[in-house]
């Protein structure tokens, strides 16, 4: 492999498996664009980094989310980005509102949902899976979690995907600033009323929770409130749209797996967790080294940027028997793909609880699924996952 490898160029986009794997044999620390940040590609190293935040510190994140053309951004506020020991104290609060228990209570309303639009989708005809069933799902669920207008759910895919670009747009896409900035605004100014009128009037919601969660009489401020919401309306809804899609994909790309499903409803949760290895939404991660240090035996210097490559490790063959197979029957549960460490996403439940739920309530109602167009990618260093999923499901 000769120059850099571009991580945002189209053919790396729609399969970035062989580059990962080129990667990770012959340079598993190397430079890359967009920007020349380092990249780690395999297992062990990017599980060490995640794990060491003293030198990998997630400071970096921001890097990626308030570029110099954008600006203020709440996302690059969130605990996503801190290190410890501001991460805990925020992590602490947060997930007194995000409890297992408190997850798993919302399993029927979730089938509620995926019920109502699986009913949507006319066996035999065309439909976009994405705007039709993978994106409204989730944002049904946050639209219960926060108790906001339901006719918001429209709203939730130009910002996540708005958002979620961040990270893949350069000085040069003049074209995209516009919008980003206009959705950063639009959503600021939305959820701000949201969080002032729950602490006028507490509902039995989330950000009501949020509001009134205390830690040794300490609250979260407004702007930490903030924060928390854009990192779930955007970390939490475009990731789970994400796997959501991967699996239908997968089921469309391994139909044997749609009758062993459907006589077996049980293993889907198997299913999912290999989607979640084999297909990972998460790709990179982004941090910023404290001082310089050595992986791999190569020096990375202070001050420099460092994509963790969740989809490359993922694929490691040191750490998974023949990884370029889908095979749901693995034994063990890879976390890889919700972060490691301190940073191990507080929404993992929900958005394997979301996907099992949804692929249930498909799979009840579909044989099988039939792609009638080329997958469309979006475009973020972050997340890898399509912008539509043109198909027709059959009865």
């Amino acid at each position: 492999m000769t120059g850099r490898v571009n991580l945002m160029a189209p053919e790396v986009r729609a399969n970035p498996y062989p580059v990962y794997a080129e990667l990770r044999r012959t340079a598993p620390v190397c430079q890359v664009e967009p920007g020349g940040l380092w990249a780690i590609t395999r297992f062990e190293d990017v599980a060490a980094a995640f794990k060491n935040p003293q030198v990998f510190s997630s400071a970096g994140v921001r890097t990626t989310t308030a570029p110099p053309w954008l600006g203020h951004n709440p996302f690059s506020e969130s605990m996503i980005v801190m290190d410890p020991p501001h991460h805990m104290r925020l992590r602490t609060l947060v997930s007194r509102a995000w409890t297992p228990a408190a997850v798993n209570r919302l399993e029927p309303r979730i089938r509620s949902f995926a019920q109502t639009l699986a009913e949507r989708l006319t066996p035999e005809r065309e439909v976009d899976l994405v705007d039709a069933f993978a994106m409204p799902l989730p944002a049904s669920v946050i639209g219960e979690l926060f108790a906001l207008d339901p006719t918001m759910t429209a709203r939730y895919k130009r910002w996540s995907v708005d958002l979620s670009s961040v990270s893949g747009t350069t000085e040069k896409d003049t074209h995209r600033h516009d919008s980003i900035k206009a959705t950063v605004r639009e959503m600021e100014d939305y959820l701000s009323n949201v969080v002032a009128e729950r602490r006028r009037h507490p509902q039995d919601d989330m950000v009501s929770d949020l509001v009134k969660s205390r830690v040794d009489g300490e609250a979260l401020s407004d702007a930490e409130v903030m924060s928390f919401l854009f990192l779930l309306v955007v970390a939490g809804l475009e990731t789970t749209v994400q796997l959501v899609s991967h699996s239908v994909r997968m089921l469309m790309e391994q139909p044997h797996m749609v009758a062993r499903l459907r006589e077996n409803p049980s293993q889907v949760g198997r299913f999912v967790e290999e989607v979640l290895r084999y297909e990972p939404s998460v790709h990179g991660l982004v941090r910023v080294t404290t001082k310089e240090t050595q992986v791999a035996g190569v020096t990375i210097p202070e001050g420099a940027r460092v994509a963790l490559m969740v989809g490359s490790a993922c694929r490691d063959g040191e750490r998974f028997k023949d990884p370029d197979t889908f095979d749901m029957d693995r034994e063990g549960v890879n976390n890889m793909p919700f972060g490691h460490g301190i940073h191990f996403c507080l929404g993992a439940p929900l958005a394997r609880l979301e996907a099992r739920v949804g692929l249930e309530v498909l799979l009840s109602r579909f044989t099988r699924f039939t792609p009638t167009g080329p997958v469309k990618w979006n475009t973020s260093l972050t997340v890898r996952g399509p912008l539509s999923l043109p198909l027709i499901p059959h009865a």
